[in-house]
This record gives structure tokens, C-alpha cells and sequence, in this order.
């Protein structure tokens, strides 16, 4: 039988993939963690003062606050154009502002933490995707040189066989 030149030997595979990065982090435990007491109540007031229930007790509040005013059904404490009403919405106004801002701030550095670990992530990823391809690229290659082995094997098979005839 004659030998191929090539033998199964010669087939290359890259070196295992080594994991050598950190683990990935939950941005938002090392975040909570990390919150003092004021950061928290800003985190309160701006999720409290931008929800519906908000928004509705407070229209309430004002509804009845204008009511009790026009009808003057107790005494009128605000009369119309309701000047107390206004110096104390300028007044949580002037104070929400500030905590939602707080809120805010904390908010985008954890956003700029989230974005950067997130990169992080995409990198890794990106290493271990090269590497699968490398690898698929070598079994390629390994199929294509076994498969030309096969076919050499085949015809030298095919060569070897007596015919009918003989």
C-alpha cells in the first residue's frame, strides 16, 4: 500500500483558551453598598416626587386647598390669588430641585460605572469570540486535510482492487 506524505500528526489546534480577567461585577450591589444615608433619602424624594401616586396626592391637596379658599367653608387662610399657596409649592420646588439633582449625579456616575464595566465585559467577550473562531478555523483545516487524506485512501483502494476481468 502506498504511503501518504501527510499523516494525522501533522494537524495543528491552538492552545486552550486561559480565562485570566477578574470575574464580572454587579455594578449595582458595589453601588448600594456604597451609599450614605443622604444619598439614599435623595434617591427617596426623586423616585417619591416623580411617581403618579405623587402627582395625584398633591393635585389633590391643592384641589382641596383652592376649594376650602373660594368657598370659604373653614376661614379664608389663602385667599384668591392664593399667595401662600405659591410660596410653599416655590418652596418644595426650591428644595426638590437640589435632592433630585443629587439623585441625579449619583445616578450617572453609577451609569458611567455601568458603561465602563460593560466595556469591560464586551472585551472579554470579543477575546474569547477570536479564540472560538481560531479554533473553528483549525478544525476547518483539519477536516479538510483528513478529508484529502480520506480521498487519497480511497483511490489508492480503488488503484489496489483487482478487476472483474482478472
Amino acid at each position: 500500500m502506498k504511503q501518504n506524505s501527510f499523516s494525522l500528526k501533522q494537524l495543528h489546534f491552538p492552545a486552550s483558551f486561559q480565562h485570566q480577567h477578574p470575574p464580572v461585577q454587579n455594578v449595582n450591589e458595589i453601588f448600594e453598598d456604597q451609599l450614605s444615608v443622604g444619598q439614599r433619602a435623595a434617591d427617596w424624594v426623586a423616585n417619591a416626587m416623580g411617581s403618579w401616586k405623587f402627582i395625584i396626592i398633591q393635585s389633590s391637596i391643592l384641589t382641596v386647598w383652592i376649594i376650602l379658599n373660594v368657598f370659604a367653608w373653614v376661614q379664608h387662610w389663602d385667599p384668591y390669588p392664593f399667595i401662600l399657596m405659591n410660596l410653599v409649592l416655590s418652596m418644595q420646588a426650591a428644595y426638590a430641585a437640589p435632592i433630585i439633582m443629587m439623585s441625579q449625579n449619583r445616578q450617572a456616575s453609577k451609569d458611567r460605572l455601568e458603561v465602563h464595566n460593560n466595556f469591560l465585559i464586551n472585551q472579554k467577550a470579543e477575546e474569547e469570540i477570536r479564540v472560538i473562531l481560531e479554533h473553528l478555523d483549525a478544525q476547518n483545516q483539519a477536516i479538510v486535510q483528513i478529508h484529502q487524506i480520506l480521498l487519497a485512501l480511497q483511490q489508492s483502494n480503488i488503484a489496489e482492487m483487482p478487476s472483474r476481468d482478472e
